[in-house]
């Protein structure tokens, strides 16, 4: 199994997800530079979270025009599993391989906080090990993590069961005060149709050892890592 971590000047999370990677799946992922323009044969190629470029223009809007990334989109394509995890997500919606975008957060602040999701697709290369309706608790840490998207594209969304997690409650209620940061729907992941790509705004990484008092994202990366084998 080959795993590439991209890094954008201004990722902060690179090693973190590296990190997370290397335990469940017991390989060193390979650090891929921006500027690259060959990408390493990869099984799985992960988008990390951070700030690319400052977050200058739209966030990630400039590092999806980054050299690397043309590899990133045909390699997905082709069908490699992809990740983007908050940055990574706005990347992934930049470069078209998820449809929406992501705007800044209703309550025009930065929000950084532990936040209960609902799983809502238990059957996706990234999801298998969770069940349906299952509440789980990851950090979220952004500005711009309010996804919108038009009504077509969230009923297109919806209706393939394209949505991984939703903002909600610890009893697993979804509603306008469930959502932290006013994404349509309460989204805050999506998959595409192949079911091949994830992006998502909580940060699972930050979830996935006892040791800090976390764990709900362990399964997150069994899950990955099974898939692959």
């Amino acid at each position: 199994m080959n795993i590439s971590v991209i890094v954008f000047p201004g990722s902060n999370c690179d090693r973190d997800i590296a990190l997370s990677l290397k335990k469940f799946s017991n390989k060193d992922p390979l650090m891929v530079w921006h500027q690259d323009h060959s990408l390493p044969e990869s099984d799985l190629i992960v988008l990390p979270g951070g700030f690319s470029y400052g977050d200058y223009l739209r966030c990630g809007s400039m590092a999806a025009n980054s050299p690397i990334m043309k590899e990133v989109v045909k390699s997905a394509n082709n069908g490699s599993t992809v990740i983007g995890i908050c940055n990574g997500f706005q990347i992934l919606t930049e470069s078209g391989l998820l449809p929406g975008t992501l705007i800044q957060n209703q309550g025009l602040s930065f929000i950084c906080k532990n936040t209960p999701l609902k799983v809502e697709n238990d059957s996706s290369f990234f999801t298998h090990n969770y069940k349906k309706d299952d509440v789980i608790n990851i950090p979220i840490a952004h500005n711009e993590g309010n996804y919108y998207a038009s009504d077509d594209v969230v009923k297109d969304i919806e209706d393939n069961e394209l949505v991984a997690f939703r903002y909600c409650d610890q009893d697993g209620e979804i509603n306008n005060k469930t959502n932290p940061n006013g994404s349509i729907k309460n989204i805050a992941g999506i998959l595409n149709k192949n079911g091949n790509v994830l992006g998502m705004m909580p940060h699972p990484e930050r979830a996935a050892d006892s040791i800090i008092g976390l764990n709900d994202g362990e399964k997150f990366f069994t899950s990955i890592i099974e898939s692959l084998q």
